[in-house]
C-alpha cells in the first residue's frame, strides 16, 4: 500500500500529525509512506520505519509553482492513497497532478473540485483530532477513541544526570513566549535536583543568552545553551532525553508530548484545547482566563500581554509539583 503524506508546514503540527500516519499504518498492509513537507517536518518525521521517501518540498521557491508542482507530482507517480494535511491549493493540486484515486484532504473550496475525500473538519477539537478525521476519512468502522499517542522514532538522547529542559521560544510570535527571566527563576529553583539545558532555535539565541544571563546572576552554573546549535534530530533526542520540560506552547512542547516528557506548559494567546500537548501521562497547563484571550494574534494587539505577565515563576514552580515526579 503506496501512501503519499503531504504533511504540515510546523513542526509541533507535524508531530500532531503523527497519530493519523500511525493509524494509517495499522489500517492497511505492507504500508510504505512517500513524505512531503517542509524542511523541519521532513526532518522530524523521516526517521519512520514506513517511510520509503522523505522530500522537502520546495516548489515555494519556483519562478513558478504551479509548474513546479505538476513537475513533482509527475516525479513522484500515482499512489494507493494520498492525503494532505494542508490546506493549500498547491497540496490540492499535488495530491490531482498525481493522478491518485482515492485522495483526501480538509473541506475547501479547491479541495471539493479536485479530490474525491474532503470531509468536513470543525476546527474547535484538538488539531490531532482533525488530522485523524482526514486521514482515516476511507476507513470505516474508524472511532476516535482508538487515537494513539503521538510519536516520533528519534532515539532520545541518554543523560547522566536528570535534565530540566527550559524552552522560552515559540517561532508563532511573541505574544505566546512567557519571560526569559522568569524561565530562569524556575530553573534556579530545581538547580540541585536537575542540570539544566536552555532550547531555542536560530532566531531564539538573543532570549536564551538572556536566561543565561539570568541563572548566572542567580549563581546558577550547571546548565547547557544549545540555542542554535542543533538541528531537528538532535533537538528531539536532547528533549526526549529530558526527565522535566518548562516550555511555551511550540513545536518543542509537542516533541516532549512524543517522548511522554513531564512538562508543564505555559500558555497565553493561543486555543490550549486545540494545541496542547497530546496524551502526555505528565503534563500540566498554566494559563490564565482572561476576556481577550485567546485571540490567536503574533504580538498583543492590546499591547499590555497580560495573559503571559500574570503568571508568576511561583505558579510554574507549583505546577511542577503537581506532576509528582
Amino acid at each position: 500500500m503506496k501512501i503519499l503524506i503531504i504533511l504540515p508546514n510546523w513542526l509541533g503540527d507535524a508531530v500532531m500529525a503523527t497519530p493519523a500516519i500511525e493509524l494509517l499504518a495499522s489500517a492497511y498492509t505492507n504500508v510504505k509512506f512517500t513524505f512531503i513537507g517542509s524542511y523541519v517536518s521532513i526532518e522530524a518525521l523521516k526517521h519512520h520505519p514506513l517511510c520509503e521517501r522523505a522530500i522537502t518540498d520546495e516548489t515555494k521557491k519556483a519562478s513558478s509553482r504551479l509548474l513546479a508542482t505538476y513537475k513533482l507530482a509527475k516525479e513522484l507517480g500515482s499512489f494507493d492513497l494520498a492525503v494532505s494535511f494542508r490546506d493549500q491549493i498547491h497540496s490540492t493540486l499535488l495530491l490531482r497532478f498525481t493522478s491518485t484515486v482515492i485522495c483526501c484532504a480538509r473541506a475547501s473550496w479547491h479541495s471539493r473540485l479536485l479530490l474525491s475525500h474532503t470531509p468536513k473538519v470543525k476546527t474547535n477539537q484538538h488539531l490531532v483530532k482533525q488530522y485523524t478525521q482526514i486521514a482515516m476519512v476511507n476507513v470505516n468502522n474508524f472511532k476516535q477513541e482508538t487515537i494513539p499517542p503521538l510519536r516520533l522514532y528519534i532515539k532520545a538522547k541518554q543523560f547522566a544526570k536528570p535534565m530540566l529542559g527550559i524552552n522560552a521560544g515559540a517561532t508563532y510570535g511573541s505574544a505566546k513566549r512567557w519571560y526569559p527571566e522568569r524561565f530562569a527563576q524556575v530553573a534556579a529553583y530545581y538547580k540541585d535536583s536537575y542540570d539544566i539545558i536552555i532550547f531555542g532555535g536560530p532566531n531564539e539565541v538573543a532570549m536564551a543568552k538572556e536566561i543565561e544571563e539570568n541563572l548566572q546572576a542567580l549563581h546558577v552554573n550547571n546548565y547547557t545553551n544549545l540555542a542554535g546549535k542543533t538541528n531537528i534530530e538532535e533537538l528531539c533526542a536532547n528533549i526526549g532525553g529530558c526527565s522535566l520540560f518548562i516550555t511555551n506552547d511550540s513545536g518543542p512542547m509537542h516533541v516532549a508530548a512524543a517522548y511522554q516528557v513531564p512538562t508543564v506548559a505555559i500558555f497565553g494567546p493561543t486555543k490550549y484545547k486545540e494545541t496542547s500537548q497530546w496524551k502526555n501521562k505528565k503534563s500540566i497547563i498554566v494559563r490564565h482566563e482572561l476576556d481577550c484571550s485567546p485571540c490567536m494574534k503574533r504580538e498583543c494587539p492590546l499591547k499590555h500581554h497580560d495573559c503571559m505577565k500574570g503568571i508568576t515563576a511561583s505558579e510554574v514552580i507549583e505546577a511542577v509539583k503537581k506532576l509528582a515526579i
